[in-house]
């Protein structure tokens, strides 16, 4: 049955963007088995300190960044997809921006909606927010939504996604570590795939600064591997006759009466 190989890049992005740059040549390693390799938030250059000033490092959409991604990619002949720091028309508050880039180049790109403006963070003061248009795109006969870190705790967001046809949800984070905040990662990437009846695929820098624990869920709830703390990568496979099984075990999404 036709599927889709996912590869979720556990890695922590450094403060020197040629750094990070560098270390996506770990796609070499994973993309001989992956249709879809996945790259954690602001992977392009880290957030620093708190309240750090990022907008100096942030660059356009046809930037350093995005032309190293589009090498690998056709080099790989595999899709990949990545955390930037994007200019926007406020030169002081850049966008937290998601690139899908393949072998033909920069397939389309997500501005994150929902600023982490929560425990302890402003991140609206440094960033400026996307606009209200969920992104979903084909890649490997799945169609995927995309969604940033924070976004995570907002169903609606996830709902727009499926209703746009999404089926693989692919969540890029930084999900700040401390009290419960790994019980609040696992809930929520696994009720995001559950009430959706979709396959979610969450990858997270590691510890100690964030949680890790990058993981994938299957539509039925079933999470088919989670990391742990520290750098890896995680692998896994999503199959079509599952996620059309689990819709007609559990038409929830056809149920909806509101």
């Amino acid at each position: 049955m036709p599927g889709l190989t996912v590869s979720l890049v556990q890695a922590a992005a450094s403060l020197d963007p040629a750094e990070n740059r560098a270390a996506l040549d770990v796609v070499a390693d994973v993309a001989g088995g992956s249709d879809l390799v996945v790259f954690p938030e602001a992977f392009m250059r880290g957030f620093g300190e708190s309240g750090a000033d990022v907008a100096k490092f942030a660059e356009p959409l046809d930037g350093p960044f995005v032309t190293r991604l589009a090498e690998l990619a056709q080099a790989h002949d595999v899709t990949l997809l990545a955390g930037m720091f994007e200019t926007s028309d406020d030169p002081e508050r850049p966008y937290n921006t998601l690139v899908l880039v393949d072998g033909d180049g920069l397939r389309t790109s997500y501005r994150k909606i929902h600023l982490y403006d929560s425990f302890g963070y402003r991140e609206s003061e440094r960033l400026t927010a996307g606009a209200l248009e969920p992104v979903v795109a084909e890649v490997g006969g799945f169609k995927v939504g995309l969604m940033t870190c924070y976004d995570l705790r907002f169903p609606e967001l996830a709902r727009a996604l499926v209703d746009q046809g999404a089926e693989l949800l692919v969540v890029p984070s930084a999900w700040v570590a401390g009290p419960g905040k790994v019980h609040h990662w696992r809930t929520l990437v696994t009720a995001r795939a559950i009430e959706n009846t979709v396959y979610l695929a969450a990858a997270g820098q590691p510890g100690p600064r964030y949680t890790g624990h990058s993981m994938v869920v299957a539509p039925d709830g079933d999470v088919l591997v989670e990391a742990g703390e520290g750098a890896c990568v995680v692998d896994a496979r999503l199959e079509r006759d599952v996620l059309d099984k689990t819709r007609a075990t559990n038409p929830s999404l056809a149920n909806r009466r509101m």
